[in-house]
């Protein structure tokens, strides 16, 4: 199922909603290619989507979630992919 969460992340002077599928990356990659949603818009495991795209994808068969359950739902598919932790500096 495809899943996006409301725009609430703020960067570059807009606000962002992330788009995933806790079946498959592709039917997140077909899907998002349908919406002619940038290939750079992908982040390891879900596209950002900026905040004046959200009728359109939600319009289009994406399901509203909130973020917890967006990434719930990725931790139980197994699909979410984390950002590699930076060492730590040692003194």
């Amino acid at each position: 199922m495809i899943l996006i969460d409301p725009p609430a992340v703020e960067r570059w002077g807009r606000r962002w909603s992330h788009l995933a599928s806790d079946t498959s990356y592709d039917e997140l990659h077909a899907f998002a290619r349908r919406l002619d949603i940038p290939e750079r818009g992908f982040d390891r495991d879900h596209y950002d989507v900026p905040s004046e795209w959200y009728d359109v994808v939600v319009a289009a068969g994406a399901s509203p979630v909130s973020s917890r359950e967006l990434v719930a739902r990725l931790n139980a598919a197994g699909l979410r992919r984390r950002k590699p932790r930076r060492p730590r500096d040692t003194p």
